[in-house]
């Protein structure tokens, strides 16, 4: 009886010893397609865990800065991204993987009578993204190419009916959905992930700004096998489909 306890405790410590966890730090705006990815990876290369942590990229960036052990970093936009290889932390260069586009949400019934961008100032509460995550500062680049045109006076007054600044931009769909907010402006990908819980309102494209998403793998990769096949299943064809299918515009 002991030499089977013996036994099976060795089995164990080996496969526990076997198996790899991949660490990715991604988007929060990914956070449905980058669980379905996991699970392929996982399925296609047995043992193999991925651990994925899901943020704004500025605290993603601020996370690896201070020497969080990641392989695989996806960012919602460029400068978070460029702001790491810099400083040397990229294994090789970053690629785009997927663009994204803004929209306005309110909720269902739009109480606050949001039909536009133009509108924007008569949402008492409005729920936008901190400067320095990419949401924000998206959604600022967007207000003031709409101050161009709607008057140099647009952005004070819609800026002066913000409630909240939110470091994610989960953060900011979950104040509409839940009633919190008059309108926000996300991604039209993470209103997608809502749709039955709000409406949407397109920004004209003059307006709006293209998100582009890079992913590399990191220097301090404990897995640097694993981690580009993460990258390569991204950049693949079939995951470029499950990009296209949650509304992301696709690399390719």
């Amino acid at each position: 009886m002991k030499k089977l306890l013996f036994l099976l405790i060795a089995v164990l410590s080996v496969r526990a010893a076997a198996a790899e966890e991949v660490t990715v730090f991604a988007a929060a705006s990914l956070r449905e397609v980058f669980e379905d990815l996991a699970k392929q990876l996982e399925a296609t290369a047995p043992g193999t865990q991925v651990r994925l942590n899901f943020a704004g990229s500025q605290e993603l960036r601020t996370q690896i800065e201070q020497g969080a052990r990641v392989d695989v970093f996806a960012s919602a936009d460029t400068k978070h991204m460029g702001a790491l290889e810099k400083v040397g932390a990229l294994a090789g260069p970053a690629r785009i993987f997927a663009r994204n586009q803004l929209v306005i949400v309110v909720p269902k019934g739009n109480p606050a009578g949001v039909e536009s961008i133009a509108d924007l100032p008569k949402a008492k509460r409005l729920v936008i993204g901190t400067p320095e995550v990419p949401i924000g500062n998206y959604t600022l680049q967007i207000l003031d190419k709409a101050s161009a045109k709607l008057g140099k006076d647009f952005k004070d007054k819609v800026m002066a009916q913000v409630v909240s600044r939110e470091l994610n931009v989960r953060q900011i769909l979950a104040k509409v959905t839940l009633g919190e907010a008059d309108a926000a402006v996300v991604y039209r990908t993470d209103a997608l992930t809502a749709k039955d819980k709000l409406e949407v309102i397109a920004i004209p494209a003059d307006l709006n700004v293209v998100a582009e998403y890079p992913i590399a793998v990191l220097k301090v990769a404990p897995h640097p096998k694993l981690a580009a096949a993460m990258v390569d299943l991204v950049l693949s064809s079939d995951g470029q489909k499950r990009l296209a299918a949650a509304g992301f515009t696709t690399a390719k």
